[in-house]
C-alpha cells in the first residue's frame, strides 16, 4: 500500500477516529449530502458521550441522539425539512433533559466553524446582541466552566477595544476532533471534490483535529488535477477515505442522486415514540451490518429511481 493511501473502510475509520467523549462535527446541510453512512456506522459501533457539532442538521443528529450516542449538542438548526419541522428524537432528549444542548444562531454557528478553520482562539461577532441567546443558555455556567471538554464560559459581552462605546459578542471556536464530510468523488490520498454548494464541510475538515471523508466516487488522483481549481480539499486534511456510494442517504446528493422524500416520511413517523425509533434502529441499522447491507435492503430499483436527471439536478416529477 502506498504511504499516502488513506482508504478505509467504514467500519475502520469510524473505530480509529471516532471514540467516547470525542467532540464531533457533520457536514452537509439538512437534507442535502449529509454523512448519513458514517453516523449509521458510530451507531452500530455504540460510541457514546459524544459532543455534537451539527451545523444546518437533520436525521443524522436526529439518529444519532436517539441512539443514545450525544452527551451534548451545539444548534443552530435542525430538522428534516418538509417532513419534521422540529426533529423528534432531539426534542424529546433536550425536553427530557437526556443531553445538554446549547443554542446559537445559524450565521454565528458558521462564522465559528470558519473560526477554527483558521485557527482562531475565539471570534468577535454582533449576530446575536440584542437576542436572548446571550442571556439564556442552554448549558449551566457552571458546566461550561468544570467540563474540560468546554470553554470556561459560552460567551463574552465586552467592549470593541478599537471603538469603545460598540458592544461585542466574543465566543470560542469549537475544538473539534473529528470532522466528517460526504463528497462526491475522492482520490485514495485524500484530493476531494464537492459539486454544489460546500456549505460548512471545508470549514470544519480544516480546523478538526481529524477528517473523515466519505464519498460516492474513489477516483484517481490525475482526474482531479486535471482541473484543480473544481477541488476543495488537499490531500493532508482527511485522513481517511471511505468508498461510501449512496453514502449521503436518504438525503441528497448533487449531481447523483435526491433526497428520498419517502424514506423522510418512514423516518418521520418511526421517530414519534421511543418503541417505533427501536423497531427502526433494529431494521435499518442494526440489521444491517455495513453501507452495502443497508444499500441491498433498500433495493436497485428503489436507488435507480433517485438517480438525477443529467442537467436538472434533481428527480423531474
Amino acid at each position: 500500500m502506498k504511504s499516502n493511501n488513506k482508504v478505509m473502510n467504514m467500519k475502520e475509520a469510524v473505530s480509529t477516529f471516532v471514540h467516547d467523549g470525542d467532540c464531533i462535527a457533520l457536514g452537509g446541510f439538512v437534507t442535502n449530502r449529509k454523512p448519513y453512512a458514517a453516523v449509521r456506522e458510530i451507531i452500530r459501533q455504540g460510541i457514546k458521550d459524544l459532543y455534537l457539532e451539527g451545523g444546518p442538521a437533520g436525521g443524522d443528529v436526529d439518529m444519532l441522539i436517539g441512539a443514545g450516542c450525544v452527551k451534548v449538542y451545539f444548534n443552530s438548526y435542525f430538522a428534516n425539512s418538509g417532513f419534521t419541522e422540529v426533529c423528534r428524537r432531539a426534542r424529546h432528549a433536550i425536553e427530557q433533559g437526556t443531553i445538554l444542548w446549547e443554542d446559537y444562531s445559524l450565521d454565528v454557528q458558521t462564522l465559528l466553524y470558519h473560526a477554527a478553520a483558521l485557527g482562531l482562539p475565539y471570534i468577535a461577532v454582533k449576530n446575536m446582541l440584542g437576542s436572548n441567546m446571550i442571556d439564556k443558555w442552554g448549558i449551566a455556567a457552571e458546566v461550561w466552566e468544570k467540563d474540560p471538554k468546554l470553554a470556561s464560559r459560552k460567551l463574552m459581552v465586552t467592549s470593541n477595544p478599537f471603538n469603545p462605546d460598540e458592544q461585542v459578542c466574543l465566543l470560542p471556536t469549537p475544538k473539534i476532533d473529528t470532522a466528517i464530510i460526504h463528497v462526491q468523488r475522492a482520490s485514495a490520498g485524500g484530493i476531494c471534490r464537492i459539486y454544489g454548494n460546500t456549505f460548512v464541510d471545508v470549514d470544519i475538515a480544516m480546523g478538526a483535529t481529524n477528517c473523515i471523508v466519505t464519498c460516492e466516487e474513489l477516483v484517481s488522483e490525475d482526474v482531479l488535477r486535471k482541473e484543480p481549481w473544481l477541488n476543495q480539499l488537499p490531500e493532508l486534511v482527511p485522513d481517511a477515505i471511505v468508498h461510501a456510494p449512496y453514502g449521503a442517504h436518504p438525503a441528497q446528493c448533487t449531481n447523483h442522486y435526491d433526497y428520498d422524500g419517502q424514506f423522510l416520511k418512514m423516518y418521520d413517523q418511526a421517530s414519534r415514540t421511543d418503541e417505533e425509533f427501536i423497531k427502526y434502529l433494529t431494521e435499518w441499522i442494526y440489521g444491517t451490518e455495513d453501507n452495502d447491507a443497508y444499500l441491498e435492503k433498500l433495493g436497485v430499483s428503489r436507488l435507480f429511481n433517485l438517480r438525477v436527471k443529467p442537467g436538472y439536478g434533481y428527480v423531474p416529477l
